[in-house]
């Protein structure tokens, strides 16, 4: 991937970022059709199948007659929590030694193992939002769902679960390339923590006790910072921005000082 020589400077800067965009639109791509396919519903699938899954779990919600109560529907609720909750598994899930197999376009010298992260988890959050997006308005339009409460408050939720989800991910990427045996306990300890997502309950519903322990989740954290920029007034939030970002910003550190050290790791094939 040859790119013209960058230049000195303000200018230098502006050219060199937009070859790196270019260098990650191109993965992205390429991810895309490698993972979806040319032909067929192709494309489609980056938005459906994080919205299968949560249309899924609506309507067994639905069909089994659990109604939650305290102000919210079955569908509000699981469409929120399931939502943020999609983007954290797929983020995570999809790290396991994403540098590996990403490995022979090292070839390139423009192309870096965090623009590889990048490409991967760009598409895959952009795919889960636009099925929270896309499985919202229907059902707004039918008032199963009431509007935004604050879409800036929402949106940021969302902003903020990307970025946790990236800075695990990125820790998670970088750890099952330096050891091994880290990869076995990816998906066990997902499933162990899933009841520190907040993705089944509000903080409000719980024991003051629990509330304390649920609230040390960043997840729980941000998940409440979603509903309230959705439901607003109807329900009690808890959450705090500044121990969001503090924990976002801790887990990118420690996975960017890792990946010094990824680089020396992998080999190119």
């Amino acid at each position: 991937m040859q790119t013209d020589a960058i230049k000195p400077g303000f200018q230098g800067l502006v050219q060199a970022m937009r070859v790196q965009i270019r260098i990650i639109g191109a993965l992205m791509l390429r991810e895309a059709m490698t993972h979806y396919g040319r032909e067929s519903l192709g494309f489609f699938w980056l938005i459906a199948e994080p919205m299968i899954l949560t249309l899924g779990v609506m309507v067994m919600w639905t069909i089994t007659g659990q109604a939650h109560g305290h102000g919210i529907g079955v569908i509000p609720f699981a469409l929120t929590g399931y939502a943020l909750l999609t983007i954290f598994r797929h983020v995570v899930g999809h790290s396991t030694h994403i540098f590996r197999n990403g490995s022979s376009l090292l070839f390139h010298q423009n192309i870096h193992l965090l623009d590889i992260f990048i490409a991967r988890h760009v598409l895959t959050m952009t795919g889960t939002g636009l099925a929270f997006f896309i499985t919202y308005v229907p059902f707004y339009l039918l008032d199963y769902v009431a509007p935004f409460h604050d879409t800036l408050l929402l949106s940021a939720g969302i902003v903020m679960m990307t970025w946790y989800a990236a800075s695990v991910g990125l820790l998670i990427a970088c750890l099952t390339e330096l050891y091994e045996p880290v990869e076995r306990f990816v998906q066990p300890i997902m499933y162990i923590t899933l009841p520190f997502s907040g993705a089944f309950y509000m903080v409000d519903w719980l024991p003051e006790k629990a509330q304390f322990l649920v609230l040390l989740s960043p997840q729980v954290n941000i998940t409440e910072m979603f509903r309230d920029g959705m439901f607003g007034n109807i329900v009690d939030t808890y959450w705090s921005l500044w121990y969001s970002i503090g924990s976002c910003l801790l887990f990118t550190t420690i996975g960017l000082t890792l990946l010094k050290r990824v680089r020396y790791a992998v080999r190119i094939e």
